[in-house]
C-alpha cells in the first residue's frame, strides 16, 4: 500500500507544482514542465506496482446492478475527457470537462471495487479531480466559456469516444477483469 500512497503524492505534487510552488516552477523555465512530467510518470508507475501488489479482502458487497452503472458511467467518462478538445456544441456546458471526466471514472471504479487498494486510488484520484478544480477556480474565478462547436463535432467526439471506451474495455480485459458482461 506504501508504493500506491507514494505514486498518489507525486501525482498530486507533480500535478500541483505550477500553482503551489509557481517560484520555482519559473526559475526552471521550460524544464520544468519536463520535471512535473517526469514526477508525474514516477506517480502512474507507482500507482499501477502498488495497486497490482496489493492485496485485500472487500469491504463491502458489491450490488449486482454496479457493473452496469460502471460501464455506464466509464463511457460519460470517456466522453468528458474528450470533450475539453473537441469541437462539439457541448464543451462550454462544463469549465473542467476533463477532470470531471477523472471524477467520474473514479466513482465509476469504487462502485465495482471494494478492496482498501482500490478505495485509496480511486477515492484519491477523485479526490484529487475535485481539489484540481477547486484551485483552478480560485486561482482563475473568470472561466470564458468556449465557442460553441459543430453538430459534425458533436458526431465525431460520440463516434470517437465509443471506439475508445471499447478499445479501453478490451485492453482492460487482457490486463485485468473484464469490465463486460458476460
Amino acid at each position: 500500500m506504501t508504493t500506491l500512497v507514494a505514486g498518489l503524492a507525486l501525482w498530486w505534487g507533480g500535478h500541483l507544482f505550477r500553482r503551489f510552488l509557481p517560484g520555482l516552477r519559473a526559475a526552471l523555465g521550460g524544464a520544468g514542465k519536463g520535471v512535473a512530467a517526469l514526477v508525474i510518470l514516477a506517480g502512474v508507475v507507482l500507482m499501477v506496482l502498488g495497486y497490482r501488489a496489493s492485496d485485500g479482502a472487500e469491504l463491502y458487497a458489491l450490488p449486482a446492478w454496479a457493473r452496469h452503472v460502471n460501464n455506464l458511467l466509464m463511457l460519460v467518462a470517456v466522453l468528458l475527457l474528450g470533450l475539453g478538445q473537441s469541437k462539439s456544441r457541448f464543451r462550454g456546458a462544463l469549465r473542467h470537462p476533463m477532470l470531471t471526466g477523472v471524477l467520474v471514472w473514479s466513482v465509476a471504479h469504487l462502485l465495482v471495487n471494494a478492496d482498501p487498494a482500490s478505495l485509496v486510488l480511486f477515492g484519491g484520484l477523485g479526490a484529487w479531480s475535485l481539489t484540481e478544480m477547486a484551485i483552478i477556480n480560485r486561482a482563475e474565478p473568470e472561466w470564458r466559456r468556449p465557442e460553441g462547436g459543430t453538430l459534425a463535432g458533436d458526431a465525431r467526439l460520440l463516434v470517437i469516444g465509443v471506439v475508445l471506451y471499447a478499445l479501453i474495455g478490451v485492453v482492460h480485459g487482457y490486463l485485468g477483469p473484464s469490465p463486460f458482461p458476460g
